[in-house]
């Protein structure tokens, strides 16, 4: 009898507590007609200010030095005034080739974001230790961002993306010393014939036209790539497919002008017992016309030549397919970036954190670190002035229509070796263009 007695008191004082509510209600709807209740509004104002709780995520980054510390604790700062309730908890990356990070991915261990390559996202994909983010493309923009040139480093050969990327491609250029082509009246090339009476002319003149440290097989490639790109921009790339073949017109094209400037003397005697310091002394002292290396030697040849040295597109076979593939660049990079454990809590929270910090660390790069050479668009101006090689490079980026790879960006070993060496022994000038055919053919797939 009790517990029914109290019972029914406790729906009594519920009937009574609703009936006093539902007055309340209506005595301040009247009123907040009439003046507004500060009350209500406080509260309300507390309810849409309520902070949304904190997540802790673990981070495995890059930071050793301040290319790779200041980028970072820039984009965490940005971070915490996009998503004030997310704590990063950095863990630095070890530079072991990924091998910790791989332990991690077996014993269970995994950080909720981890810096990844191409041989962690292709290791990762097989064990299922790394999220697909084709569904979180959109996150900020990011897939919009991207710069047409740097999709690759974005979408693997799979056609899914797995990190998000903040570095760009990278890229060859053929440096020229201004000073020497107007000393010799030599017309800055856009064309092979005009290529080949540089070459002639600066022979004549006991200058080098073009020095190469052979002696390493990456810069032979690339030299190879520079005229297989003027008629088809994928390179070596469609060759390492299978999508085409040495003997195809336009590698044949390429292997035959190459061949007939080496003939010519393009390169120094002995190309191919030159070390990088041997080569570069050669274009710092004024003793060779050209040179070609990566976009990292903009800082060097300007120190060294000052304003005496510029970068021009590679030449091409005529006029028409010098400005048909200007902008088609040999060089490139891979997918790579921040990445997500698929086991995360929170997969979508994980990939906006990645997507931004990506977006961020970009930005840092290129307006504080002087860096254009970045996978997204970055709409803030840069804080100080680059040099002028690095300025028109950055002007191109936007433009840049296709981009190939480095012989250390290449996937097949048994091409990449055939490539290597077929390249390096035809830039001694004893190799013909068939031998050269043959061989690389044999290394492609399909390939007979």
């Amino acid at each position: 009898m009790k517990k029914v007695a109290t019972a029914l008191a406790g729906l009594s004082l519920v009937f009574v507590s609703a009936c006093g509510s539902a007055g309340n209600n209506t005595d301040t709807a009247a009123k907040e007609a009439n003046a507004g209740s500060p009350a209500v509004t406080e509260a309300a104002a507390a309810t849409t200010a309520a902070p949304e709780k904190a997540v802790k995520l673990r981070i495995y980054a890059q930071y050793s030095d301040d290319d790779t510390k200041l980028p970072y604790d820039y984009a965490v700062a940005e971070l915490k005034k996009e998503m004030p309730n997310v704590e990063l908890e950095l863990e630095v990356q070890a530079q072991d080739d990924g091998q910790k990070l791989k332990t991690y991915a077996a014993t269970g261990n995994l950080p909720d974001i981890y810096q990844a390559g191409t041989d962690i996202i292709n290791t990762f994909k097989k064990s299922g230790n790394i999220l697909e983010l084709d569904k979180f493309a959109d996150l900020y923009d990011f897939k919009s961002k991207m710069y047409p040139s740097t999709m690759n480093t974005l979408i693997s050969e799979d056609g899914h993306i797995y990190a998000y990327p903040y570095a760009g491609n990278e890229f060859m250029l053929l440096y020229y010393n201004k000073e020497l082509f107007e000393k010799n009246n030599v017309k800055v090339p856009t064309t092979y014939d005009e290529l080949m009476t540089a070459v002639q002319t600066f022979n004549k003149a006991g200058i080098t036209p073009l020095s190469l440290f052979a002696k390493e097989k990456w810069p032979t490639v690339a030299l190879y790539d520079v005229f297989a790109t003027r008629t088809e921009p994928q390179g070596i790339l469609k060759l390492q497919s299978g999508e085409a073949s040495p003997s195809d017109p336009a590698y044949k094209q390429a292997t035959d002008e190459l061949y007939k400037l080496i003939q010519a003397g393009l390169l120094p005697k002995g190309a191919t017992n030159l070390n990088f310091d041997q080569a570069a002394s050669l274009f710092y002292e004024g003793k060779a016309a050209m040179f070609l290396n990566g976009q990292w030697e903009i800082a060097t040849s300007t120190e060294k030549l000052g304003d005496k040295v510029g970068w021009m597109y590679f030449p091409a076979a005529d006029a028409a397919s010098y400005e048909k593939n200007k902008y088609a660049f040999v060089g490139g990079g891979n997918p790579g970036g921040y990445a997500v454990n698929p086991d995360t809590k929170d997969p979508e929270l994980a990939a906006k954190v990645a997507a931004f910090i990506s977006l961020k660390y970009a930005e840092f790069k290129y307006t504080e670190r002087g860096n254009p050479l970045v996978a997204t668009k970055v709409d803030k101006p840069i804080v100080k002035e680059y040099p002028p090689m690095m300025k028109q490079l950055s002007e191109d980026i936007s433009k840049i229509t296709s981009t190939t790879a480095f012989d250390w960006g290449l996937s097949d070993a048994k091409f990449k070796a055939a490539i290597e060496d077929a390249t390096q022994v035809l830039m001694t000038g004893g190799y013909s263009v068939d031998e050269f055919i043959k061989d690389v053919t044999k290394a492609i797939p399909n390939g007979k």
